[in-house]
């Protein structure tokens, strides 16, 4: 997907709106306050992230570009390169680094990936600078003895008057694996066989998936490592195909090479069945592993967007008709993220907040109370640990080169 032109205004790494004219927003007069987001915005990631983009600009627009008299300055941020063609840790301790200089700011939407999350949040924290993501799922980015050793209490030992900054309106990674590992048992499968891209993402799911397996009966042949710097996957294939697996399931991102491995399992096992989390539930996934896509099993926090309802089918349909583009899977919680936002600014200056210091203050007050959110998403809340309340998960299949959905899982 292509960044549609939002009305007169061309994409740019700033994008600022003037206040509505009929004053709901109530001017720019006081002054103006940063918003930023952190997203890939090159390689792969970018027909995904380009809607998470539209999304928050429209989020914005719709409110006239301001909030209680401050006009909100919307910076679009990369944390990619051309040359990775998906994030880095380089480009994403820059954003965060940069982001806690600016006093204007109030506010953080990203990051995309929970490995660049990783480095952020205690850059942010330490300024208490609120983060809202969109797409991260790792759970050790928040819950306690669901990641590695010491997560995520690491991420936030040097917290600004010791608050915490991270928030996601995503479910994690604890939920997606069991969800996949149950689905693969519903599907016939009795013997699986594991693959994982070795980052937290990948890595993460792929171990939850692992570990419900085997509590759901099934037999787990071997969990191996597909790294995105591999481009030939035939020997990983045979070895493989030698195990004969009813399933074999990758844990990671379509920028790490998911087509080639795709097409290397497909060749090998033409009839085995294949299934990923929402890190390849995205266009570029299907364009990268061409025809060795059909069939594959995809599982993702939410439902998809053909089966939106109420609130959520009136975005669809409005994002439709601005942008004249399809939303990808991550679209509608980029809308969400940017209103939970805008939300605690407006809540922020409510409650006496008169400068931006105040206002990132009052940001941050303003999502730990986050309560029974109405959302386009439906009613949830954070919890304690910035966690969504939403466990909703579907599935999905590639059919005749397209994602359909099948069902509803776990519930």
């Amino acid at each position: 997907m292509k960044l549609t032109k939002l009305g007169a205004v061309v994409a740019s790494a700033v994008f600022v709106f003037a206040a509505c004219s009929n004053g709901t927003s109530g001017g720019g007069s006081k002054g103006t306050i940063d918003v930023w987001s952190s997203l890939p915005r090159q390689g792969s990631s970018k027909g995904q992230t380009d809607t998470i983009v539209n999304a928050i600009k429209f989020a914005l627009e719709r409110r006239g570009g301001a909030i209680g008299g401050w006009t909100i300055n919307y910076v679009d941020q990369d944390d990619s390169t051309a040359e990775a063609g998906k994030w880095t840790p380089e480009k994403e301790t820059d954003n965060a680094t940069k982001a806690v200089a600016d006093a204007n700011l109030v506010a953080y939407i990203g990051t995309f990936n929970s490995g660049a999350a990783k480095i952020s949040i205690p850059i942010l924290c330490k300024q208490g600078i609120a983060m809202v993501s969109p797409a991260n799922t790792y759970p050790g980015l928040t819950k306690p003895g669901k990641g590695d050793v010491g997560e995520p209490d690491k991420y936030y030992t040097d917290c600004k008057g010791g608050i915490k900054n991270y928030f996601r309106d995503v479910p994690a990674d604890d939920l997606q694996g069991k969800v996949g590992a149950d689905w693969a048992k519903d599907l016939g499968a009795a013997k699986v066989y594991i693959l994982d891209d070795t980052e937290i993402y990948g890595k993460g799911v792929a171990d939850v998936f692992d570990a419900s397996a085997k509590a759901a009966g099934l037999t787990v042949l071997g969990h191996d490592q597909a790294p995105g710097k591999s481009t030939d996957f035939k020997a990983l294939a045979a070895k493989i195909k030698a195990a004969a697996p009813d399933l074999v399931y990758y844990g990671g991102i379509t920028q790490n090479n998911a087509g080639q491995l795709w097409k290397d399992l497909r060749e090998a096992m033409p009839d085995v069945k294949l299934m990923g989390p929402d890190g390849i539930y995205e266009e570029a996934f299907l364009t990268a592993a061409g025809a060795a896509a059909e069939g594959t099993y995809l599982t993702f926090g939410g439902t998809t967007a053909d089966q939106y309802t109420g609130d959520a089918a009136k975005f669809r349909d409005d994002y439709k008709a601005k942008f004249g583009t399809s939303l990808e899977v991550y679209t509608i919680y980029g809308y969400e993220a940017a209103n939970v936002v805008f939300d605690a600014i407006d809540k922020a200056i409510k409650a006496g907040a008169t400068d931006a210091a105040t206002i990132r203050a009052g940001v941050l007050t303003a999502l730990h109370a986050l309560k029974d959110y109405k959302g386009v998403t439906g009613t949830w809340s954070f919890d304690a640990n910035g966690d969504t309340s939403t466990a909703l998960f579907s599935g999905t299949q590639v059919k005749s080169g397209k994602f359909t959905f099948v069902k509803v899982l776990g519930q």
